[in-house]
């Protein structure tokens, strides 16, 4: 397949006209079932946030005009801090070409982008049962895997409250 070879794909800042795409693959790819447990919801709020914060780290890869993946970051400096943390918030890639090196060469950018920002660390955060995003993250280098715990209370649920007998 021609789009998947790595010398035709191209990673650039992404515009506002990538917008639309871009959050269509990201529908594709962050379902329900790809993580029931996921805390953030995909949606077009955080994109539009993270484009008009930090378009810098809001990259797409493409192959001819078609855009193939995405990768969304952003940088946090801490309070009383001296490292300036690098936080690569999404990646995604097509769901019939995620083996075709297209994530690795989005991720090899926003490296590249963050450290030159002067990040020391990057930080990502994925369900503790994707096992793909695992062993994708682990190959580009990360670990000191930390698994933490997250609850929740659904407040949509309409509770039964028991009768209170008026004496």
């Amino acid at each position: 397949m021609e789009e998947s070879s790595e010398e035709s794909i191209r990673v650039r800042e992404m515009i506002i006209d990538d917008l639309s795409e871009v959050f269509h693959i990201g529908e594709e790819v962050f379902t329900a079932e790809f993580s029931k447990n996921l805390y953030r919801t995909w949606d077009e709020y955080e994109i539009t946030t993270l484009f008009n914060t930090d378009s810098e780290l809001c990259l797409v890869a493409e192959a001819g005009e078609r855009i193939l993946g995405f990768a969304l970051g952003t940088t946090v400096k801490k309070h009383h801090s001296p490292w300036k943390y690098g936080y690569l918030v999404w990646l995604g890639v097509r769901k019939n070409i995620q083996k075709g090196q297209i994530g690795s060469k989005l991720f090899r950018e926003i490296k590249r982008r963050m450290k030159e920002q002067g990040v020391r660390m990057i930080i990502i955060d994925t369900s503790a049962d994707n096992e793909p995003a695992i062993r994708f993250f682990q190959k580009q280098g990360f670990g000191h895997t930390q698994e933490h715990v997250y609850m929740n209370l659904n407040l949509s649920r309409k509770t039964k409250k028991k009768a209170v007998k008026k004496s």
